[in-house]
């Protein structure tokens, strides 16, 4: 699978360009808060409120041309949910021209250019945020609006007001060396001259020193290629003619700055607080770039300082005394996989059965609230606002390929805004306990960011683990290992954030291997960090014990030959849904009388597939798993919900794992191999042929599947309970 472009989380409501003699800067803006078009319905009108217009514009400088305005990604979703936000690309990078000569790189045309898209997107009062080389200009603007400005906030500074470290300062930016080991390689020549991969890699290994950095520097790396190396040039030409400085301020400034910082000391930060009479915020361990690394306690900083320097509205708010509250549960559901959303549904009304008058809410996407909406659950209101995961993976998919880890990674900045609109909620309403089903944005950030937890949260899973495929070779491997050795350590330093972990299912059930070269097995460790609940279905099996008036309930004919299609929530299934299309006619003569039901979810359009003799094509279904029970036969994805669904029916399957699925390529069969349960068949194998030849053999083949419990939603309510 051939690697994807990192998409804009958020796609900006303006884009356009400002031309200034001869050179063309191209800028976007975020109007405001508006929900997502996926789950907007969920939301009252008067909840779907557009930012004041008189609300204040947050405007994202460039800085160095090395990187375009998408290393304020981070920031952008989650501001602009609170804000008008612009962003532009610096000259040199991104989206805007490049020009040559060092001349075009002064500091000067870089103010002169925000200046420009000030008045290109009618920004109003703004608040200025500024990182590394774009503070001088932010002052400077700052400096010459002192009426439009309302306030500067001025991240990893490089105004040049003290010296660089001493291992940077003593190797000269234009002169030959013969040596290009650490700092000798920020030079010219060894830029243009066949070096330039090797400086970005080491220069960004600097900015972010900061441990398991791999996602924040592998994006810098990729950005610092889209700027030729002679252009890169002209823009350090530049600065060596800069004059250091702070000009005189009216406004609020706002300094943050790293202790760790290689590029610029903390001095650095110390020094520009002291000569703009601004606020000093050192992250003790931070690098450069905390924007990047550390995106939740920058987007709090920034939001508090814009509402900090804005005209403060009235509010209205009840307080309600803590013994006067019901119990209250945040429940968080992972879109990707529409199976979490029955087990969840499962355990909440076990909760209720055990603890009367307990109020859930669900902060949940598409399709989980489809779900949710027809079991008649409270979907909270900001959900409208959370980013959709499902929309992210689709698009990260190809043909039945899904390289779910390296997905997951370039979700980064989905996660950073889903989690603070989760903060924005629990700040909001007191919760006496959150359960994140897979809510990855939420465990990684609570973790990071150990302070925000206000409230008992446990953690459920049915995987623990990230796994290298082969394809990926060593490099894979290494990011793998990096991500466990990370939440390993986190876990060990703040045990004390979960509350519960629950693992769904049981200890043999976990692969074998380990989280990497000198990092424990993922089985023992899973066993002495969590608790087991046994897997999950979601139903009462008393449900679908009589298959026969299961059948007349359904309307399928009791004799039938039924083969029961699905592949999950997610849109990334059409591929297999029409090999099996493809396969119905050979399947049919195989098996006479064999009638499929294909059934698409719901992010799958039905009338996209063809209509096939033989085969009944249905959307979303609500009772998925009273078909799959009523189901002689049935072929799905490699998605553990569903096949442990099948497995739990006891009803004969085929399951096809999506190519570079780390999970349905090493976990679902590990599980699906303990239960002796599934026909496991690659997608490549997947003609007609051999899917109806499996199809006719899984008719005559008897079950013999590794029984599922059936308490398990209540032992794992128990156990919630219990911190309630």
């Amino acid at each position: 699978m051939t690697s994807k472009p990192q998409r804009p989380a958020r796609p900006a409501d303006q884009e356009g360009t400002v031309e200034r003699d001869g050179v063309t800067i191209a800028y976007k803006v975020h109007s405001g808060l508006h929900a997502t078009a996926e789950d907007a319905t969920n939301v009252a009108a008067a909840d779907v409120a557009a930012t004041d217009v008189a609300a204040p514009t947050v405007v994202f400088l460039p800085t160095w041309s090395i990187v375009p305005s998408r290393i304020w990604k981070a920031q952008v979703p989650y501001l602009a949910k609170h804000f008008r936000v612009v962003t532009f690309d610096g000259r040199g990078s991104g989206e805007s021209s490049a020009p040559a000569g060092a001349a075009a790189y002064a500091d000067s045309e870089f103010v002169a250019d925000t200046l420009a898209v000030l008045a290109a997107t009618r920004t109003g009062t703004c608040v200025l945020v500024s990182l590394s080389r774009g503070v001088p200009w932010a002052l400077q603007v700052a400096h010459q609006l002192p009426d439009q400005v309302l306030g500067v906030v001025c991240i990893g500074s490089a105004a040049g007001l003290v010296p660089a470290q001493e291992e940077r300062i003593r190797w000269s930016w234009n002169e030959r060396h013969d040596t290009t080991d650490g700092w000798a390689k920020y030079n010219k020549h060894y830029w243009t001259e066949g070096g330039y991969d090797d400086f970005l890699r080491f220069f960004f290994a600097q900015m972010f020193p900061e441990p398991h950095s791999t996602k924040q520097i592998e994006d810098a790396v990729g950005w610092g290629h889209e700027i030729s190396p002679e252009r890169l040039v002209d823009t350090e030409a530049a600065r060596q003619d800069r004059v250091p400085g702070v000009p005189a301020m009216s406004c609020p400034v706002l300094v943050v700055h790293g202790s760790d910082d290689k590029i610029r000391p903390l001095a650095e930060g110390v020094a520009l607080a002291d000569q703009t009479g601004g606020s000093l915020i050192t992250v003790e361990g931070g690098g450069h770039a905390p924007n990047a690394r550390d995106p939740v306690l920058v987007n709090r900083l920034l939001k508090d300082f814009v509402s900090g320097v804005t005209p403060p509205q009235p509010v209205r708010r009840t307080l309600v005394r803590a013994s006067n509250r019901p119990k209250r549960v945040l429940y968080l559901s992972s879109p990707i996989g529409l199976g979490h959303a029955r087990r969840d549904l499962a355990i909440a009304r076990e909760l209720r059965m055990r603890n009367p008058g307990l109020e859930i809410d669900w902060l949940a996407q598409h399709p989980v609230t489809r779900v949710l909406a027809d079991a008649g659950e409270s979907v909270h209101p900001a959900s409208a606002y959370l980013l959709n995961e499902s929309s992210h993976i689709e698009f990260e998919a190809d043909e039945h390929d899904l390289h779910a880890f390296q997905a997951i990674r370039r979700m980064d900045e989905i996660l950073v805004a889903n989690f603070l609109t989760f903060t924005d909620v629990v700040d909001d309403r007191p919760y006496d306990l959150v359960i994140g089903d897979e809510a990855w944005d939420v465990d990684y950030f609570l973790h990071e960011n150990p302070e925000l937890k206000r409230f008992a949260y446990a953690w459920l899973t049915d995987f623990v683990g990230w796994l290298p495929l082969p394809s990926g070779g060593p490099a894979e491997a290494a990011l793998t290992a990096d991500y466990n050795a990370e939440m390993l350590e986190q876990r060990a330093r703040f045990r004390r954030l979960r509350d519960r972990s629950l693992f769904i299912g049981d200890p043999d059930d976990i692969v074998e291997d380990t989280f990497g070269p000198g990092l424990p097995s993922i089985r023992s460790w899973t066993a002495q960090n969590f608790d087991f609940t046994g897997y999950i279905t979601g139903f009462d099996p008393a449900e679908t014990a009589d298959r026969t008036a299961l059948r007349a309930r359904l309307g399928y004919p009791p004799d039938a030959k039924l083969c029961l299609v699905t592949v999950g929530g997610s849109g990334v299934g059409k591929s297999l849904l029409q090999r099996v299309l493809d396969a119905i006619p050979v399947a049919r003569r195989a098996v006479p009388g064999l009638h499929f039901v294909v059934v698409t979810g719901p992010r799958i359009d039905p009338s996209t597939l063809p209509s096939m003799p033989g085969a009944t094509i249905h959307g979303y279904l609500p009772n998925l798993h009273h078909h799959l029970a009523a189901a002689d036969v049935a072929i799905t994805q490699g998605g553990l919900t569903t096949c442990m669904e099948l497995t739990a029916a006891r009803v004969p399957f085929i399951y096809v794992p999506l190519q570079h699925h780390f999970e349905q390529t090493f976990h679902v069969p590990a599980r699906l191999n303990r239960h002796n349960a599934g026909h496991l068949v690659p997608y490549s194998a997947c003609t007609p042929t051999t899917l109806a030849e499996t199809l006719a053999k899984l008719l005559i083949t008897d079950v013999d599947y590794l029984p599922v419990p059936t308490t398990a939603a209540q032992t794992a309510a128990a156990l919630l309970t219990d911190l309630l």
